[in-house]
């Protein structure tokens, strides 16, 4: 059963599944991420591309791009919504995969061609915050209102996106954990 560990929360993905980081693979880190970076702007889609955490392959070939956010112990502090950047990571990380689909050689092109031959998209944030509000760890979003934002930016990738957290994987075929 593939596991992959972002911070303080696992995804254990089904044994027929494939599924790596992303956001850690060679091609993205090495040649990818500063793709369209002009070093001046302050545009923030212009300071190169960014990454979703997770892509999993189900067997019935979806791609399925997944962001993992856990805001139980820190607060967010990025000014954009959450839902606009997880639609940036969901756009840039297709384009990626196209380019290293096309790079002839390079080791993460196999598993790129793999997701590009998938038949569907699906995006999925994975929103973890505290349990229960307080005024040091306020839960800071409805997920309901995300999930309305964040379909509303990415409709031509994935028309239904899921917006979930521990305690309400809304039947995802994988499982998620938190980590001591």
């Amino acid at each position: 059963m593939p596991r992959i560990t972002e911070g303080k929360l696992a995804c254990d993905f089904p044994p027929n599944w494939e599924a790596t980081k992303y956001d850690q693979c060679a091609f993205y880190r090495n040649q990818f991420s500063n793709c369209c970076n002009d070093g001046r702007s302050s545009t923030p889609t212009l300071r190169g591309s960014r990454a979703v955490d997770i892509l999993a392959i189900a067997p019935d070939r979806t791609l399925w791009l997944i962001e993992l956010k856990d805001y139980r112990r820190h607060r967010r502090t990025k000014p954009e919504g959450i839902w606009t950047e997880v639609a940036l990571k969901a756009r840039d990380t297709l384009a990626g995969l196209f380019a290293a689909k096309v790079h002839d050689g390079h080791p993460d092109q196999p598993f790129a061609g793999r997701s590009l031959g998938c038949l569907r998209l699906r995006v999925v944030l994975h929103l973890e915050q505290p349990k229960t509000s307080s005024a040091l760890f306020p839960r800071a979003f409805d997920l309901a209102d995300v999930q309305q934002k964040l379909k509303q930016l990415v409709k031509a990738i994935d028309a239904h996106p899921r917006v979930v957290e521990l305690q309400n994987m809304a039947h995802l075929p994988w499982t998620a954990v938190s980590i001591p």
